[in-house]
């Protein structure tokens, strides 16, 4: 190819890239835009291969692990025809090993699994063993132990990782199996489309002959009844194949309002887990495995500084680690705890800002009662409602586990918290007035 034709090509990988970021950046923040994608780059376009470059490998695998589904939606809208994408890295990390071949972001198998996700790198606590245990039990005899399996928890709590891990080691023990993995809003799309279509029966046979389905996110089935009939019929499906079936949610099945009773039911039938906030120990195993496989030394008072600040989210956790490793990589400054308080001072001290305390102040002060009240044992009904909102936005805003919350409250079971969450989530969606309410207090939570 001449030197025209070359920079033709250059050219139009540069504008695909530009197109595909244009759709990324009004769908995340500001900020993560900025630092994560702001000094990419299309540099090749060969064939469907789309190749990206990026300032280093730390930015590479942050990519991989938090924008997956954001660019295979944005590859999805921005081109017709099918593209895929691989990343390179400008500078490679001190000692770390040059890839031998780009690595591709797309699954390409089918599976929409991702490589990355094994039961090998997922760091086990008391917060997720008995999750842990369950799934490895599942993937070892798909169809035949706990079906469904049914993983909740908050965000970035590994419920997504357990659930690809599954897939990946079914898949390594048969090449043969049919194996699946959506999200329930993906599913909502399929089925429009194929209603649109008139192309219901090609949609039923995409989910019903598969022999391990794993649906991310049910909790989108909420509202959703026509969504909510096709799901089960492929339960039942599958089930009655003894075929294996994996869902997560943040919630467990019970708490998903006006999901219908016989799949509330089914979800029930077999096992429900959930993981919690990892301790302080587990949070700096995972920073120390993450480092570990970045192969980057990482000091213990690093890793210690990180953990004791971010307490509840695992992506969150990983997130300050792969900034302050690729930010120290370009500035070529040694990993030490100064740094990390000088890269991470506006993640970790936004996280610090709220807490147990400023919630119930908050709270206290739009309802008018003391937070001594709303933490104790009064129960009068417009109390009893300040002290279910103060219980909601502590386990939204902090995702504490469900044993913390009722210890803050005068030693509450955690059944009393379930329900507080779950009544909090109906009266926002059957009354306005409550909503604005409720979003007036967050408001002056987060200042």
């Amino acid at each position: 190819m001449d030197c025209c034709g070359k920079k033709d090509m250059s050219d139009l990988a540069k504008n695909t890239w530009e197109n595909i970021l244009t759709y990324i950046k009004e769908r995340i923040p500001a900020q993560s835009f900025t630092t994560w994608f702001g000094d990419s780059k299309g540099v090749e376009l060969k064939d469907d291969v789309l190749l990206v470059e990026f300032p280093n490998s730390f930015y590479i695998d942050w990519i991989e692990e938090h924008y997956y589904r954001i660019l295979e939606e944005a590859v999805g809208q921005i081109e017709d025809r099918k593209l895929r994408l691989a990343f390179k890295a400008l500078k490679q990390q001190g000692d770390r090993p040059v890839k031998k071949r780009k690595r591709l972001i797309l699954s390409q198998d089918g599976t929409k699994l991702q490589d990355r996700y094994s039961f090998e790198n997922f760091i086990v606590g008391k917060n997720n063993e008995f999750a842990h245990a369950a799934a490895l039990a599942v993937a070892e005899a798909p169809g035949q132990a706990y079906n469904p399996l049914f993983l909740y928890g908050g965000v970035g709590l590994g419920k997504t990782h357990l659930m690809q891990a599954i897939g990946n080691f079914v898949c390594r023990q048969n090449k043969t199996i049919k194996i699946y993995y959506t999200q329930a809003e993906t599913i909502m799309n399929e089925l429009i489309e194929a209603i649109q279509k008139t192309q219901q029966m090609t949609f039923k046979k995409k989910y019903r002959n598969k022999d391990l389905l794993l649906i991310d996110d049910i909790q989108f089935l909420y509202g959703k009844e026509r969504l909510q009939e096709e799901i089960f019929h492929t339960f039942d499906s599958l089930y009655t194949q003894e075929k294996q079936i994996v869902i997560t949610s943040d919630r467990p099945p019970k708490d998903i309002q006006t999901l219908e009773e016989r799949l509330t039911s089914r979800f029930q039938g077999g096992l429900v887990v959930d993981l919690q906030p990892p301790d302080l120990e587990t949070r700096i195993a995972i920073l120390q495995k993450k480092a570990e496989t970045e192969n980057v030394k990482l000091p213990t008072n690093v890793a210690y500084y990180i953990a004791a600040r971010v307490k509840s989210n695992i992506r969150e956790l990983e997130g300050c680690l792969i900034r302050l490793l690729a930010l120290s990589s370009l500035s070529g400054h040694e990993v030490t705890e100064e740094l990390a308080e000088e890269v991470l001072k506006d993640l970790l001290g936004a996280s610090e800002k709220i807490t147990k305390d400023i919630v119930l102040k908050k709270v206290s002060i739009e309802f008018g009662f003391s937070e001594e009240d709303i933490k104790g044992q009064k129960r009068t009904e417009k109390l009893a409602l300040a002290r279910q909102v103060a219980m909601y936005l502590i386990r939204n805003m902090l995702n504490l586990s469900l044993t913390e919350i009722g210890d803050f409250f005068s030693g509450k079971d955690h059944s009393t918290v379930i329900y507080a969450i779950a009544k909090i989530d109906q009266l926002k969606i059957k009354d306005p007035e409550f909503n604005q309410k409720l979003e007036r207090i967050t408001s002056r939570i987060n200042g």
